[in-house]
């Protein structure tokens, strides 16, 4: 049932706002609207100059989790810089970090740019931080390029991989999806996976669980495994639930 379905992608949202125009009033609306009626977001997802603010309203040990996001959305930082920015929002009370890959470099020639930084940034997430690897799939197109980039994340320590910034003009696909988690099953590691960009409702939702499910089995996503990186998605999540709805359109390649 697609009720179903929205009541289990609401406990794997990452709520996101990394618009230009967010602001302080902004993230005050994110965290009221990460907690509903239904239940709580998995995390917000918000800028670093956002994070102490967040942390103030939601309090210590909130169920709500602050993801924040470094060398974003360009990649293109050095690894000193993208250390200072990672450990700056964990001292303003991130429990999560996203990270884009060094994915030119990567594009170029440059494996061992990959390794550096995902190893650095992550030695910097000290328990229970958790790091969340951005590929930018839509930028690396190629299927070996995607799988590859997924498996030097993983083995540099990734806890979960990511499809996308959500600011270039391909992002989340279900062709990424199927490759990053056959990454994931193939590592035999306890590593999620972040569909992030263009999943904006329960419908496109579910064909990324039932992907998953596929691939590594019924019960596997959890908030533990698996986020959803949308701002919109909640919109539909909460129609759904409250019963008003109409049938969404798939999602597609």
């Amino acid at each position: 049932m697609l009720k179903d379905t929205a009541r289990k992608a609401l406990t794997l949202l990452d709520l996101t706002d990394l618009t230009d125009t967010c602001d302080a009033a902004a993230i005050e609306k994110l965290c009221a609207q990460a907690q509903t009626p239904f239940g709580t977001t998995a995390a917000i997802c918000i800028w670093p100059r956002f994070v102490a603010q967040a942390r103030g309203i939601l309090g210590a040990g909130h169920a709500v989790k602050i993801a924040t996001v470094v060398n974003f959305p360009s990649g293109n930082l050095t690894v000193a810089e993208v250390i200072a920015e990672t450990k700056q929002a964990i001292a303003d009370g991130a429990d999560e970090i996203d990270l884009v890959i060094p994915y030119r470099d990567f594009i170029a020639g440059d494996e061992a740019a990959v390794t550096e930084m995902v190893e650095a940034v992550k030695a910097a997430c000290t328990p229970p931080v958790i790091l969340k690897t951005i590929l930018e799939t839509g930028e690396l197109k190629d299927p070996a390029l995607i799988r590859e980039a997924s498996d030097l994340a993983i083995a540099a320590g990734a806890d979960f991989i990511k499809t996308s910034t959500g600011k270039v003009s391909v992002n989340a696909t279900l062709q990424a999806a199927e490759i990053m988690l056959n990454a994931i099953k193939a590592s035999g590691k306890p590593v999620g996976f972040k569909p992030a960009g263009g999943v904006r409702t329960v419908t496109d939702a579910r064909e990324y669980l039932d992907l998953a499910a596929s691939i590594l089995g019924e019960g596997w996503a959890t908030p533990k495994t698996f986020r959803f990186g949308a701002s919109g998605l909640l919109g539909d999540i909460l129609s759904v639930l409250d019963g008003q709805s109409a049938p969404s359109a798939p999602a597609s390649y």
